[in-house]
């Protein structure tokens, strides 16, 4: 379980009289229960990658707190990372390695023994459906195949949560879908926590059993899907999180902008 309270975290840009405050996160209210996928879901600039950054201790929360099973990230953030696998936007990997020893060299990090690591790796190679990448190296492998070994590399020291950053991101239809099809073997059949952000309502509607609203910072709504869309009351799930994550004024700023695009 992740437990995410009254969050906030702000940035600098510039210097002296230019300087100005910009608040990415200002009141960021959420929790992901175990067995469970949910979705952060907001515009650009929201706020969403700078919570998963606090969540996931590369960056430090000016306020508030972030709890993993318990364990405050703050204040112990060697067990909190032992308890989550994450997978960022930018997948890293070791293009002279063999997707097996990206795997096992993170695995070593995470305090496994070599064969520990390698046995994990087969194991993660069955789930992912990953077993003929395993022995060849990464370099020329394709953003779906990228994908399947950085999720594996996140996933080696079996930790119960997990936090993904717009994974389907470069990812072809066949690619998603086998993401897809690998977040929910780990929800349902080892009851993993699952926290993504995406802007893919498709995504969102197919996988997520939960979903978090962020806007300007804040957490403007929770629900299901399902509850989201009889609270604005909309059909077309991709309306209801328009009419929750902006304004009036921006929804009719778009309105106009897409209007002077088609003339």
């Amino acid at each position: 379980m992740i437990e995410v309270e009254q969050l906030a975290k702000h940035f600098v840009h510039g210097h002296g009289k230019k300087a100005r405050v910009v608040r990415a996160v200002d009141g960021v209210n959420w929790r992901a229960n175990d067995g469970r996928i949910t979705g952060l879901l907001g515009p650009n600039g929201a706020g969403k990658t700078t919570t998963l950054r606090m969540v996931a201790a590369l960056i430090a929360p000016d306020a508030g707190r972030v709890r993993v099973d318990g364990v405050d990230v703050v204040a112990e953030p060697m067990a909190a990372l032992a308890r989550m696998g994450v997978l960022s936007d930018a997948r890293g990997l070791y293009p002279r390695l063999t997707a097996r020893e990206n795997i096992v060299y993170y695995g070593r990090l995470h305090g496994l023994s070599g064969a520990q690591a390698s046995a994990r790796a087969d194991q993660l190679a069955k789930v992912l459906e990953m077993a003929p990448l395993l022995d060849r190296r990464t370099d020329g492998f394709s953003q779906g195949e990228k994908m399947k070994t950085a999720l594996a590399r996140a996933l080696v020291h079996n930790p119960p949560n997990i936090i993904l950053d717009e994974p389907t991101n470069g990812l072809d239809v066949l690619a998603t879908r086998a993401l897809r099809e690998a977040l929910r073997r780990l929800r349902d059949d080892e009851g993993k926590c699952i926290v993504f952000s995406t802007h893919i309502m498709q995504e969102v509607e197919r996988l997520c059993d939960h979903v978090v609203v962020i806007s300007h910072g804040h957490t403007v709504a929770e629900g299901t899907v399902a509850e989201l869309s009889a609270r604005t009351g909309q059909s077309d799930f991709e309306e209801a999180f328009v009419d929750l994550a902006f304004t009036p004024t921006e929804r009719h700023d778009a309105g106009e902008l897409a209007g002077e695009q088609t003339t």
